[in-house]
Order: C-alpha cells, then structure tokens, then sequence
C-alpha cells in the first residue's frame, strides 16, 4: 500500500525531490570558485618559499656580509649598446660595493649567443667606467638565466661565496637559486627603481610563475646549456688582489 499523495503527478513529485536548477547552479559556481582559490594559492607557496627561504641572506648594500666575489646578473643591452636602466642599476650597486670593500671581484654574467649582442662586455666596460679596475672583473658569457649562472658560478668559476646583485623583486629567487647550486651566497638589491610603479608591480608579478618555475629547477637541478672546463679567472683576480680565494 502507497501513501502517496495520487492526486500529486509522479513526475512532478520527483521534480519536488531534485535540488532546484539554482541551487544546482550555485554548487557549479561555488566548486569552480574553491578550484580557483586553490589553484591560486598552490601557485603562489614557490614565491613565500623564495621569500622565507633566503629572508636572512638578503641585506641593504651598507649592511651586507663581506664576500669575496659579487655576482652582477644580466638584465639587458640596449640597442645603442648600453645597459638597460634595471642592468645598469646594477652594476652601479655592485661598483658601491667594491669600493666600500664588500666585495673584492665582480663577476658579470651574461648572454653572448649571438652576434652583434654582448651582454658581458657591456657590463664590464661600464664598470671600467665607473672605476672599477678591468682586473677586478671577470665575465661569464654563458650566463644565459640565474640558475645557469649560478651554476656556472660555482662549477666553472670555482665561487663558493658570493654577494649577488639584482632588483628587489629578483633577489629572493636569484639568491634561493645559487645557495641551491652549492654558493654561500648572500644579496643585495637596487631598490632605486620603486618610484617607477609600473616596473616594480610588473617586476613582482612576473616573480610569481617564475618562482613555481625555481622551485622545479631546484628539484630537477637541469644542467646549464654550457659547462664547459673550469676556468681561472675570479681565482686569479682574487689572489691578485690578496684574497683567499676559497676553492676546494
């Protein structure tokens, strides 16, 4: 025996017991909506670990740890052949901190893959020009991303410590990235560019997917495009200066 209603058709009573098509809607929206917030902040965690991971390794260029070599990343040549404004700030900071003695060598890392583009030159000839001695600075022309040139750093140049030297917004990863190829490295940022917002937000923006791309080079550690035999020259310059140069 049923006790259902039969004046109520069964279609409809079981119209009755389905959520409503809004209701359904709502869930949709609502699964999309929590898909998203997680997507969002599995990709933010790589940028926090850069942050958190080299918070005490990163300081002001007045209050940074003596290091026998500063490493200038590449950030660009312009077509008239100088340096960017972002690559040129950063050879001002690193010529500041070899002449406050922070830092004995600088080496400049960059690309030279093709012709009628030298990015190492470049900046070597601006910091001739800015004083520093030709003898203090050495180049890598092979320094074609940070993890590369880290690497290099450490597997070619023989640097096992190092002031490395980028904007604020690089400077978390580029320094996560060479204490994770082996340098006891510490940073120091050029900050003088925060007045130029859109660079700076840009700057920051792009540090996100960049970051989730360190964090899979940190775990995959790939090799640099080239490797090549080991070469002397941060080891000659620091000991042409008087420094221990600290090679294995």
């Amino acid at each position: 025996m049923t006790t259902s209603d039969p004046g109520i058709p069964e279609t409809d009573r079981d119209d009755a017991r389905r959520p409503a098509a809004g209701t359904r809607a709502r869930r949709r929206v609502r699964l999309v909506a929590a898909v998203a917030v997680a997507a969002v902040l599995l990709a933010f965690l790589p940028f926090v670990w850069t942050l958190a991971s080299t918070a005490e390794h990163r300081h002001t260029a007045d209050a940074v740890p003596d290091r026998p070599v500063a490493l200038v990343l590449g950030a660009g040549v312009r077509q008239d052949g100088q340096p960017t404004l972002l690559l040129a700030r950063r050879l001002d900071t690193a010529a500041e901190l070899y002449f406050d003695e922070r830092v004995s060598v600088i080496l400049v890392t960059g690309d030279n893959s093709v012709e009628h583009y030298n990015e190492t030159d470049t900046m070597a000839e601006y910091l001739v020009a800015a004083g520093v001695p030709a003898d203090r600075i050495v180049g890598d022309y092979a320094g074609f991303s940070t993890w590369e040139s880290c690497v290099r750093a450490r597997e070619v140049f023989g640097v096992r410590e190092a002031t490395v030297v980028t904007q604020d917004f690089h400077l978390p990863r580029a320094v996560r990235l060479c204490r994770s190829a082996g340098i006891d490295a510490v940073g120091v940022a050029d900050s003088s560019l925060r007045d130029r917002t859109f660079a700076t937000v840009y700057g920051w923006l792009r540090e996100v997917p960049a970051a989730v791309a360190a964090a899979g080079t940190v775990l995959l550690r790939p090799d640099p495009t080239f490797l090549g035999d080991e070469e002397s020259g941060v080891q000659d310059a620091l000991a042409g200066d008087g420094t221990d140069t600290g090679r294995d």
